[in-house]
């Protein structure tokens, strides 16, 4: 028994050693924390989606899920190397947007650099010892490769989104943060000075520089970086600009918010949407590339641009069933998509590329 006591109080000297690293951020506390629990869809002890959003239906267990991950998906990781193009980094008083794979990408306007979600590290996870790589030729390039930022923007916490390794090394390249409520807990946490983080909740707008505001706008999610949910907010946003309207969609299932969205802002010159890593086990916190469609629909989208694929396995799909599957819809009713290779430069009044790139891959 003595032993067992031992090793009980061993094993949870090591989980609270193991959650106190600093790869899993802080959670919010004092005026943070009070700004939260004010939130309006602040109750029982977590932050709400607008609509009831279990993470798995009621016939879904997480051991079915278990399951089917260890099953796996031999298509789920391409058999050759994604292709890319080599960035243009120039500022640009007009659009131009790159994308890294899925949901980093750099938005170029009115000569001010925006990185949004930026994951530059092998893995979305904790350690980088575990889960799977980035698919191969998607880590072409590296941080130190970008240009200076004013402006990095974080939907919400999740690994896939806020990527510590990423930020250690991002935070001295640019002026500010921009980010939902809560979520400047992790990045005090990791080194951030406070005056350079804003954070947001659902309805507010800021305008951090001359020329453009943010908005943050509901999305259908959830957030944690540990093992209680939903203690940060997650957000999509609005970014106007001097000639421009964008809707930054972050991680949302679809529901009634993208309609509201697009009668209260829109139109929107462009939608830029997570594509990917849904599930008919977790149906309601990812899109389906059907619903994407509808979505930029219903936020009155003049283009779509579909991103949160093509770089990571989160998800049993085929790795390029997502934008099959989107394209395939958008054809049907002749909605415009955006397809530019990992990397590519394209400016939103000039150039679209629409190349089918991932086919034989």
């Amino acid at each position: 028994m003595y032993y067992f006591i031992l090793a009980i109080i061993f094993i949870i000297l090591i989980s609270v050693y193991i959650l106190n690293l600093p790869v899993f951020g802080r959670l919010p506390k004092g005026e943070r924390l009070k700004k939260i629990m004010n939130l309006p869809n602040y109750k029982n002890g977590a932050v709400e989606n607008q609509s009831p959003t279990p993470a798995l239906p009621d016939d879904v267990s997480y051991w079915m899920v278990i399951k089917e991950m260890i099953k796996g998906n031999p298509n789920s990781t391409p058999k050759h190397s994604i292709p890319h193009e080599i960035p243009d980094f120039n500022r640009s008083e007009k659009l131009k947007i790159t994308w890294f794979g899925h949901s980093s990408y750099l938005v170029q306007v009115d000569g001010i650099n925006i990185l949004v979600d930026p994951v530059f590290s092998k893995r979305t996870s904790p350690f980088q010892f575990l889960g799977t790589k980035n698919f191969p030729g998607t880590d072409f390039l590296k941080i130190e490769d970008l240009p200076d930022l004013d402006i990095i923007l974080i939907t919400h916490d999740h690994y896939d989104h806020l990527d510590y390794a990423s930020i250690l090394k991002l935070k001295g390249k640019t002026s500010q943060f921009v980010t939902s409520l809560g979520v400047g807990s992790h990045l005090e946490h990791w080194g951030v000075s406070s005056n350079q983080i804003t954070e947001m909740v659902w309805g507010e707008e800021i305008s951090p520089l001359a020329n453009i505001s943010f908005t943050a706008a509901p999305a259908r999610h959830f957030s944690g970086r540990r093992f209680k949910r939903n203690q940060t907010v997650w957000s999509s946003f609005i970014l106007k600009t001097k000639n421009n309207k964008i809707y930054l969609g972050g991680d949302s299932g679809y529901d009634q918010h993208f309609k509201t969205i697009g009668e209260t802002y829109g139109p929107f010159d462009l939608a830029i949407l997570e594509c990917g890593q849904y599930n008919e086990m977790w149906p309601l916190i990812h899109m389906f590339p059907e619903e994407l469609v509808q979505a930029s629909i219903d936020l009155k989208a003049k283009t779509l641009l579909p991103v949160h694929w093509g770089k990571f396995r989160l998800a049993l799909h085929d790795w390029d069933e997502p934008i099959k599957r989107l394209t395939k819809r958008a054809e049907e009713i002749s909605f415009p998509v955006i397809t530019p290779k990992i990397g590519e430069t394209f400016f939103l009044e000039e150039n679209h590329p629409s190349s089918h790139w991932w086919i034989n891959l």
